[in-house]
């Protein structure tokens, strides 16, 4: 009987944790649901006017709209999307009617379009407020020079064309032929893989209480002989 204690302590240990993790991945799965379910809302709700002093916590999300005019400057963010591959999401300066600059990531246009010209002007635009967080150890340096840009870093960006660091996303335009294609916040976009991780630590627990099970008829056997 004592051979049988160890192997079956750390049977019993492993499908404890495992079972554990699994459980956590559940409830961080409902949690991060009602956190995407929130989210969707906010991006859905009627417009607002663009807060004085927006606050990247607070408004991220935030459902606005504003009038005024393109001014014709261009920042171009190297991306891809799904069905179309690379593009270049166009970011350009906006002034509203009450004299504010802020910036709107207008969409997508295919790399062959970078150099095209682009008609400013008047427009009515609804998107959301986004402060997108795209940096990280890996991310390329960007060549201003050649006006490519590797991230939507706000307050850099801000820098650059002189508005305010308030970007928002274009979800609706007032103009009859738009130059670029809108790439609106998708709440669909943002990552929740906490179901996999269930499936994943779940059947973890099932392989180890099989190869516990296993293991213990194999040194029944082997006694037996």
């Amino acid at each position: 009987m004592p051979r049988y204690v160890l192997p079956l302590f750390f049977g019993i240990l492993g499908t404890v944790v495992l079972v554990s993790l699994g459980t956590w991945q559940l409830q961080r799965l409902v949690w991060k649901e009602g956190v995407l379910d929130e989210i969707a809302a906010r991006i859905e709700a009627a417009p607002v006017a663009v807060p004085a002093n927006p606050d990247p916590q607070r408004d991220r999300y935030l459902s606005v709209s504003a009038s005024g005019a393109f001014t014709g400057e261009e920042l171009h963010i190297l991306a891809s999307t799904r069905h179309v591959g690379a593009v270049y999401r166009v970011i350009s300066p906006f002034e509203t009617t009450d004299g504010r600059r802020i910036m709107v990531d207008r969409g997508w246009i295919k790399p062959p379009q970078k150099d095209a010209e682009r008609p400013a002007g008047p427009a009515t635009i609804t998107g959301n407020l986004h402060w997108p967080d795209e940096i990280d150890g890996f991310t390329p340096e960007s060549d201003a020079e050649k006006n490519i840009w590797f991230a939507r870093d706000v307050p850099t960006l801000a820098d650059v064309l002189g508005t305010e660091p308030v970007l928002i996303i274009l979800r609706e335009t007032s103009e009859t032929d738009p130059p670029v294609t809108p790439l609106p916040i998708d709440g669909a976009a943002i990552p929740n893989d906490h179901l996999e991780y269930v499936v994943t630590w779940y059947g973890l627990a099932i392989v180890w209480v099989l190869m516990t099970v296993y293991y213990l008829r194999r040194l029944r056997k082997t006694r037996k002989a």
